[in-house]
């Protein structure tokens, strides 16, 4: 067990003994991934009862900031919900590929949207949706043959995504998430108290029998997301949706979540497994699509779903910029936008499909069937990582993705053009290579 050695535990009390442990963290004294002592380790070190430092542990699991592994001991969580100090940036001029956000170049132009909307400032009283902001997202949906009566507004995916979680679930609660999933929702399921359990996928998303096995464990609800899976560009087909979507009707009680966060630029099309479930919700955010700044996403889903979403969300924000949403339907009512994300949507496709066939010519097997990201499964990470750095390229290893899968790298080509991909793909063969790669520094 790699238990720090450069910090002992302190407190005569479960709160203290609690207090002084999220303050490690925070400091950066206990790092992620780092096992605290045992139980009766602990008590013994600190002359207080087993019962005590159980009741400790149990309040930091609780709050997200760490987890229990079995007979591995309790375990630092990867980002626990603190400001904790920030991980490292990317060596200094190198070309940056880890991000995993939209070629600002490809962003609709936000000016045109801030000229239409009102002038006026919002009033208390004020409808907390816009309906011109709805009307079009309904019709977006219909569009995909998906039936989406309720909807919220929600600030961004993640916060969709919690809100939902949180209507449903207490800590404890299993729930069933793509292995590699995005750090974002392995990050906040933990951070909630929840467990989350490694469903396996390929390219076209969750295995069947892998989706049965976590259900059988007791998985209360699962995150799919239907395209541009982050961190392997996974796409539902037809045929996977269908299948998925027969798993999770046998459950009556199962809580079904869509991660749509791509949305019009994913460069796939619009598939869902939540026709007919009885808890369900779809989260579209515009942070691909229309830019990052625009903390705006619709959560359509069902009624009782949204009602509990909608309810929670008056008793603290009360609701999403009326200023951000007016912005959201001006574009979307503007023609010129859809051809902005047409070409946007093509673009990430040609980089994706450029990158990896670039790889493949160096015999190099990658993965990318939508969205902005190309995977790259590889024996061993950090090494490839340096390796690539040196060379002038910071990509991100998959550890962070990762729960029970194998090791990987990801690479956003949001502005990789063809010939950057050349280049690349010459670079990772000999960062594959560490004999070879002398030429990269």
């Amino acid at each position: 067990m790699n238990v720090s050695v450069h910090y002992h535990v302190r407190g005569d009390s479960s709160n203290a003994i609690a207090a002084d442990i999220e303050e490690a963290i925070r400091a950066g004294r206990l790092r992620s991934g780092e096992h605290l002592p045992t139980v009766r380790e602990l008590a013994k070190k600190l002359g207080v009862s087993p019962t005590t430092v159980s009741a400790a542990y149990t309040a930091l699991r609780v709050r997200g900031l760490v987890r229990g592994a079995g007979r591995r001991g309790t375990i630092v969580n990867r980002r626990p919900p603190l400001v904790a100090p920030a991980a490292a940036e990317p060596p200094p001029g190198a070309r940056n590929l880890a991000e995993g956000g939209p070629d600002p170049k490809l962003l609709p132009p936000l000016k045109p949207a801030l000229n239409a909307i009102a002038s006026e400032p919002g009033r208390y009283g004020d409808s907390e949706n816009l309906a011109d902001l709805l009307d079009a997202a309904r019709r977006q949906f219909r569009e995909d043959e998906i039936t989406a009566e309720s909807i919220a507004v929600v600030s961004g995916a993640l916060d969709g995504i919690e809100r939902v979680l949180g209507a449903h679930l207490r800590a404890g609660d299993i729930v069933a998430l793509e292995d590699p999933s995005y750090t974002g929702v392995l990050d906040l399921v933990a951070a909630m108290g929840l467990v989350a359990e490694p469903v396996a996928m390929d390219e076209l998303g969750m295995l069947p029998r892998e989706l049965e096995r976590a259900l059988g464990l007791g998985a209360r609800a699962v995150v799919i997301t239907p395209r541009a899976q982050n961190p392997t560009g996974a796409a539902l087909d037809r045929k996977r949706a269908a299948e998925l979507r027969a798993i999770c009707a046998r459950d009556r009680d199962l809580l079904v979540i869509e991660d749509d966060h791509a949305g019009a630029v994913a460069g796939a099309p619009a598939l869902s497994v939540t026709a007919s479930l009885e808890h369900w919700a779809i989260a579209r955010s515009v942070s691909k699509s229309l830019g990052p700044d625009l903390r705006l996403a619709i959560l359509a889903g069902d009624p009782l779903t949204i009602a509990r979403v909608e309810g929670r969300l008056r008793l603290g924000p009360r609701w999403v910029s009326r200023i951000l949403q007016g912005i959201v339907a001006a574009m979307w009512s503007d023609a010129k936008t859809w051809r902005a994300l047409k070409t946007a949507a093509d673009t990430y496709t040609s980089r994706r499909q450029a990158l990896i066939r670039a790889l493949a010519a160096h015999g190099i097997e990658a993965f990318g069937r939508s969205g902005l990201n190309v995977w790259v499964p590889v024996a061993e990470e950090s090494g490839v990582v340096q390796r690539l750095a040196r060379a002038g390229w910071a990509v991100r290893a998959g550890e962070i993705y990762r729960i029970k899968s194998a090791p990987g790298i990801r690479i956003t080509v949001a502005d990789l053009t063809p010939a950057d991909a050349t280049r690349l793909a010459r670079d990772f063969a000999a960062a594959l290579r560490p004999a070879s790669y002398a030429h990269l520094g």
